[in-house]
C-alpha cells in the first residue's frame, strides 16, 4: 500500500535551508519515492499560517517512507535545517489506493 510523506515548513534561513533541500531529492528517489508537490503555489483553506512551504511525496509502501526518513543520508541532509535553518513538521500516512502506475 503507499504511503504519503507529507511536510509543511517555515524557512528561516534561506541559505541554509538551500542545503538541504538540494540533497534531499536525490535521497528520496533512492527509496523510491516520488516528489508529488514540493514548494509549489498554495493556499490555505483553514488552519494557522505557521508554515510557507509544502511537500507531498509518494513511497511505495510505509516502509519505504519511515527508512528514507531514518536513513543516515537524511538524517545528515536534515542537520541543514535542524540546525536552525527553519521549521519543519513531517508525517508519513499510509494511503488507500495501489502506488501510482501499479
Amino acid at each position: 500500500m503507499p504511503a504519503y510523506w507529507v511536510a509543511r515548513s517555515r524557512i528561516d534561513d534561506p541559505v541554509e535551508y538551500k542545503k538541504y533541500t538540494e540533497l534531499v531529492p536525490q535521497i528520496i528517489a533512492s527509496f523510491g519515492g516520488k516528489i508529488l508537490a514540493r514548494g509549489g503555489p498554495y493556499r490555505i483553506m483553514e488552519g494557522p499560517e505557521n508554515f510557507t512551504r509544502f511537500v507531498v511525496i509518494e513511497f511505495a509502501s510505509m516502509e519505504a517512507a519511515v527508512a528514507c526518513f531514518e536513513s543516515p543520508a537524511y538524517v545528515a541532509a536534515a542537520s541543514y535545517r535542524r540546525a536552525g535553518a527553519g521549521v519543519v513538521e513531517n508525517v508519513i500516512v499510509e494511503g488507500l489506493l495501489p502506488p501510482i502506475g501499479a
